[in-house]
């Protein structure tokens, strides 16, 4: 079999019998034709003639041009791929069963300190827009919620009584995370002046853009870079940055960690245990910014 004929028998399994998405199926058809292009130039044009050092040799190939996690995407890919023709009876073996995957670097996330924050949220409130974006960033810091989270909360999803919001997350899961004070002042202020931005009929969404519909991530991420430059503060702040923030400053104070786990709706404890690390870090920079004996004179 030749090797576009496997990738579109391969793109229609995963189509037809897998159900995935468009954009995946988009996405594994380009990893798939760069694969292809590669072993053409090596003159193999059937998958019967693949080896696994083809297969190493691709990805040393790819490893000079791309970022690791975009590399462990491919082999990915290649390995589904090969898989789905060895089970299919299309070839012998499954040339790609024991290549290792690249080990992913793991980038520690970018935090804001407590004065950072303090002077983003420092907004003079004159516009409607100004309780808006006020409102929102005490709510994003104030919960650690995702900014896709953030922008989809509908009016009923607020419990004043009991101080908690609903939120959807992943996968559609529904949680319950508790609001402070400040973010309840402020959103409380916020809602006084909402209905002066609806346009025309009616929004349930909370938050609304200057056409008095519900404000998008990008709408959002435009406003913050726009509040950032005001500041003087770091442009490449991204919402999740305040997410980030959020937990860390939780657990620097002493919060426990399955606590921040619940609020920020991480199924898995693991993924939360990475601002242990950052956490750590700060306790390390610190001994050595300001204990007495942790160096030697010069």
């Amino acid at each position: 079999m030749l090797i576009d004929e496997a990738i579109d028998e391969f793109i229609n399994y995963c189509y037809f019998e897998k159900g995935l998405a468009y954009k995946t199926l988009e996405s594994y058809r380009n990893d798939l034709n760069v694969y292809r292009d590669f072993l053409e130039k090596k003159y193999i044009e059937k998958v019967s003639k693949i080896s696994d050092e083809d297969i190493k040799a691709f990805l040393k190939n790819r490893n000079d041009c791309e970022e690791t996690s975009t590399l462990a995407h491919n082999l990915t890919v290649i390995k589904n791929f090969h898989s789905y023709l060895y089970s299919h009876k299309f070839v012998k073996e499954n040339v790609s069963e024991f290549i290792e995957r690249p080990k992913l670097k793991k980038y520690l996330p970018k935090t804001l300190s407590v004065e950072d924050v303090d002077k983003l949220l420092d907004i003079s409130l004159n516009t409607p827009f100004d309780y808006r974006n006020k409102a929102m960033l005490e709510l994003l810091y104030g919960t650690g919620l995702r900014v896709s989270e953030l922008v989809n909360i509908v009016l009923t999803d607020i419990d004043f009584t009991n101080c908690i919001i609903r939120v959807t997350g992943k996968g559609s899961k529904v949680r319950e995370v508790p609001i402070g004070e400040y973010s309840i002042h402020y959103l409380k202020l916020y809602l006084n002046v909402r209905s002066s931005m609806l346009k025309n009929g009616n929004c349930d969404k909370l938050f609304l853009n200057n056409h008095g519909k519900g404000m998008s991530r990008q709408g959002f991420f435009k406003n913050l870079k726009s509040i950032l430059r005001e500041k003087g503060l770091n442009p490449e702040v991204s919402p999740h940055t305040l997410r980030h923030s959020f937990a860390t400053h939780l657990l620097n104070r002493g919060a426990d960690l399955r606590s921040i786990q619940e609020m920020l709706g991480h199924s898995d404890i693991s993924t939360t245990k990475i601002y242990t690390r950052v956490s750590d870090d700060k306790v390390k920079q610190d001994y050595e910014n300001y204990h007495p004996r942790s160096h030697k004179g010069d």
